[in-house]
C-alpha cells in the first residue's frame, strides 16, 4: 500500500473548500442572502464545483439558478464526450418566430445520450434578445440536457422567459410608462429606459447608483438632459462591463452610494 500519496478525494477537499468559501463571501458580497439560501449554496459547491464568482450560479427572486457557462464549464471539467444539437423542425415557424431544439448530451464516448429539448418565440423570450430567438432556443436546450447528464435540479437563468423582478418596483413602474424625451422609439425596439431597466434587472444592480453613473458619463445632471445617442452608448457600455467583469462594475458603482441622487 502506498501511503506516501493521499487519495484523490481527500487532496481535492482543501480546493473545495476554498471554493466553498469564496462563493459564500462573492454571495454576500452581491446579494442578501439567508442562512437557507448560504446551505444550499454550500451543497450545490460540493456536489458540482460552480463558482459565483465565475457567473455559475445566480440568485433571482431568492431562488438560485444555473447559468449556460456554467453548465458547460461544468461539462469540460467532467470530459464530457459532446453535445449533438439538432433543430425539431416540425415544431418551427421561423416566420413567427418559434423554434424548437433537441440537445443529446454524451458524458462519454459509449453513452447513449441525455436528451433536452428548449423552445423559444418572441412571447416568451426576454425583449433585448427578441430576433435571436433561434440562438435561445438552442442553448435553452443544450442546458436541459446538460442539466438531466448531471443531476441539476435547478432551472437554468436562460431557459427562464424573463429575467424576475430583482430591482426596486419603481423602475419597473418606469419602464411601463410612455417614454419621454431621449426614451421613445417607434421604430418597434424596447425603448431606453425599458432596455436600461431590464439590464438592471438582468444583472442586479443598484438602481439609484445606476443612475448617478449613467449621469456622469453622459455629463449632464440628469438623464433627462442627455441626448438619445449618449444614453445608447452608456447602455451599451455598461451591458458589455456588466457580462464582463460584474464584480468590477458593482465595485465601481458602489463609488456613487455617497452621491446625491441623480433624477431621471
Amino acid at each position: 500500500m502506498n501511503l506516501g500519496r493521499k487519495p484523490r478525494d481527500l487532496r481535492k477537499r482543501p480546493k473545495l473548500h476554498a471554493l466553498t468559501l469564496q462563493n459564500i463571501r462573492s454571495a454576500r458580497r452581491n446579494w442578501a442572502v439567508s442562512i437557507e439560501q448560504v446551505a444550499v449554496l454550500k451543497s450545490l459547491t460540493e456536489q458540482f464545483q460552480l463558482s459565483v464568482a465565475l457567473g455559475d450560479l445566480r440568485l433571482l427572486d431568492s431562488k438560485w439558478y444555473v447559468t449556460h457557462g456554467g453548465l458547460m464549464r461544468l461539462a469540460r471539467r467532467d470530459r464530457c464526450a459532446g453535445i449533438q444539437v439538432r433543430p425539431a423542425r416540425e415544431f418551427c415557424d421561423p416566420i413567427s418566430g418559434r423554434w424548437v431544439f433537441k440537445a443529446t448530451v454524451y458524458k462519454t464516448p459509449s453513452s447513449k445520450g441525455f436528451v433536452g429539448y428548449g423552445d423559444a418565440d418572441p412571447s416568451n423570450v426576454s425583449p433585448l434578445v427578441h430576433g435571436a430567438e433561434m440562438r435561445v432556443a438552442e442553448t435553452r436546450a443544450v442546458n436541459r440536457a446538460l442539466r438531466k447528464a448531471y443531476g441539476i435540479g435547478l432551472c437554468s437563468v436562460e431557459e427562464i422567459g424573463s429575467f424576475p423582478s430583482a430591482v426596486e418596483p419603481s423602475c419597473a413602474k418606469q419602464a411601463s410608462h410612455p417614454a419621454v424625451g431621449n426614451g421613445g422609439s417607434s421604430n418597434g425596439q424596447p425603448r431606453l429606459r425599458d432596455r436600461l431597466c431590464l439590464l438592471i434587472r438582468k444583472h442586479q444592480l443598484d438602481p439609484a447608483l445606476v443612475k448617478r453613473y449613467a449621469a456622469e458619463f453622459c455629463g449632464t445632471e440628469t438623464l433627462r438632459g442627455a441626448s438619445r445617442d449618449l444614453v445608447e452608448s452608456f447602455i451599451n457600455h455598461l451591458a458589455e462591463w456588466a457580462t464582463k467583469d460584474r464584480d468590477g462594475l458593482l465595485c465601481h458603482l458602489n463609488r456613487y452610494a455617497s452621491c446625491p441622487e441623480v433624477k431621471s
